[in-house]
């Protein structure tokens, strides 16, 4: 069943370059262009004391930060920005984190793994570099010609976060934010990344999501050469049972597609998304096959060399869960690369 068939989507209108588009009381969206397949982001403003909570900034280029400065010369645009909430620190949502921060002498909210990560990456610390990263790659079969133009990307999150506060303030599970007039409860998800925080208010039965529930794609849930051994589509699922629990009429503000109702019924889609992938990654499994092998069967199209980043992360996060729940085992060949076969 399709998301269309089941999720309604109360603001069909996007909002125009550099303007506001009100969502709810206090609650604003902000849409900013990527570079990429993917190309939007959706930003939020709320509406604190006289001023505004930014949540998630947008990718740290010159593009973005002209709309921008397009937003902050309009009316509303005008009142004093008090905080940078930033959900995760993917460089669409943290690469304005600190150009923000210091142009407005206000603190970073951020939970400690997202903080942590945006710097090692950034740094390109230890397991955080590339080089790591294209190793895990190699190790679960991607071949030589692939890695080598992945070689090429560079230090791509350093180009995408120029600058990133060296303090914050922290985000942790459960806590509570008064923004302006209403409460925001951080519920943290896990999997898409360290400790990627939402934002609920109760008052105005919203959440603001993130990456963790999308009307129309599917969340990445990649392993990370950091965690090479990880089981990160677990700690995803379980994180959706999470927002679950929230009620029927919750108004989803994602980070990308149209803000939508209908929380549990795409919850309900991306659980079973998973179940029928992974029974199919399963009898593909009959025989032995690395991460690089069983991507056809996960991803039914062409990818290019960005995809083809996610793709690996994601084929590996579907067979370390098969494995975890024994119904795979793990053999390394004579070539050094990990295949994983029915148990």
């Amino acid at each position: 069943m399709s998301p269309e068939s089941v999720l309604s989507y109360p603001f069909p209108v996007l909002p125009l370059p550099g303007q506001a588009l009100a969502v709810a009381p206090g609650v604003h969206w902000l849409r900013m262009p990527l570079p990429f397949a993917l190309n939007h982001i959706n930003l939020w403003l709320l509406e604190d004391e006289g001023g505004w909570t930014i949540v998630d900034s947008g990718l740290g280029n010159e593009p973005t930060r002209a709309l921008w400065g397009e937003f902050f010369a309009t009316a509303a645009g005008k009142r004093p920005v008090r905080r940078v909430i930033v959900t995760h620190h993917h460089p669409d949502h943290a690469g304005n984190a600190g150009w923000l921060t210091q142009r407005f002498g206000v603190q970073l909210w951020i939970s400690y793994g997202e903080f942590v990560s945006a710097h090692a990456l950034r740094e390109a610390i230890s397991g955080f570099s590339l080089a790591h990263r294209l190793a895990l790659f190699q190790r679960n079969g991607l071949p030589f010609e692939h890695i080598h133009k992945l070689k090429d990307r560079g230090n791509g999150y350093r180009g995408a976060v120029p600058e990133f506060p060296s303090s914050y303030r922290r985000l942790t599970d459960d806590l509570v934010i008064r923004i302006g007039a209403r409460d925001w409860r951080v519920i943290m998800g896990y999997g898409h990344s360290p400790e990627h925080s939402a934002l609920y208010c109760d008052e105005l039965k919203v959440l603001i999501a993130g990456d963790m529930v999308l009307p129309k794609i599917t969340t990445n849930v990649s392993v990370l050469s950091i965690e090479p051994e990880g089981n990160p589509l677990k700690q995803f699922l379980d994180s959706l049972g999470r927002y679950a629990t929230l009620p029927a009429e919750t108004l989803v503000l994602p980070s990308h597609g149209l803000p939508f109702a209908g929380l549990r019924e795409r919850i309900a889609q991306l659980q079973e998304h998973h179940r029928l992938r992974l029974g199919e990654l399963l009898e593909t499994c009959d025989a032995p096959q690395s991460a690089a092998d069983v991507i056809p069967t996960l991803f039914r199209r062409e990818l290019d060399t960005q995809q083809l980043y996610f793709a690996m992360g994601e084929a590996m996060a579907h067979l370390h869960f098969l494995f975890e729940s024994g119904q795979l085992s793990q053999t390394e060949g004579s070539d050094g690369v990990l295949r994983f076969v029915r148990a």
